[in-house]
């Protein structure tokens, strides 16, 4: 490990708990402290591994008020490691703050490579990836209007995550948007048992899930404007 580093950011598997580098475990073991979005779901995958390391919560609602004491802590020489409930830091989850705060003190940051569900999912999905466009989750009311009228003409393939309970209504968005013959791919549960990949167009995948409980993480592709 590098000793110049102070914060480093460790991506986590998104659901098989093979899906984790030699080196994020390394990282894992050496650092002072683990900042984790859920020191539950942080702390299973350490006990899986036999990790012993104190977590410190650091999530969307406290990330705020925590940053100061942790960069006196990193000022002070300590080291540690950002992780969140699966996948990389900072993308659709807490992180971009403190990697910003931290290069503003002149704190070295280093970001390891890892898990991040679009990716699987945009391969997976036969859509074109050579150029795309990574939305996250849209804003459930105020603004989403306001974005999808946006993308109404975007011609680069795009990649939402939605919520299980609200996939059938952001399919039904997006065919007033889009379209009802857009290409699309619905991805679930993504590198776990029950993985699952639906293509087709955005009619077929709402006449596919309108009378089906879906559980899990979503993740939604959906072909570019022509």
């Amino acid at each position: 490990m590098k000793s110049a580093t102070q914060l480093y950011i460790v991506p986590t598997p998104i659901g098989n708990l093979e899906d984790i580098t030699l080196r994020a475990l390394r990282t894992l073991k050496e650092v002072d402290f683990i900042l984790a979005e859920d020191t539950r779901t942080s702390g299973n995958l350490l006990k899986h591994y036999g990790i012993e390391k104190k977590l410190v919560p650091h999530h969307l609602f406290n990330e705020h008020k925590t940053i100061e004491s942790i960069l006196e802590r990193l000022r002070d020489g300590a080291t540690c490691a950002l992780v969140s409930d699966a996948g990389t830091p900072a993308i659709s989850d807490p992180g971009y703050l403190l990697v910003r705060s931290c290069i503003q003190a002149g704190v070295r940051v280093e970001c390891l490579p890892g898990p991040t569900a679009f990716v699987p999912a945009l391969v997976n999905s036969g859509i074109a990836s050579d150029h795309f466009v990574f939305e996250g989750f849209l804003p459930h009311k105020k603004g989403r209007h306001t974005r999808l009228t946006a993308l109404a003409n975007e011609e680069k393939t795009m990649i939402f995550y939605e919520s299980p309970h609200r996939l059938v209504k952001a399919l039904t968005q997006f065919t007033e948007y889009f379209g009802e013959d857009r290409l699309a791919c619905v991805s679930r549960e993504l590198t776990k048992i029950y993985e699952e990949n639906v293509r087709g167009t955005l009619k077929e995948l709402i006449a596919c899930y309108a009378n089906k409980k879906v559980k899990g993480e979503i993740v939604i592709v959906v072909a570019g404007k022509d």
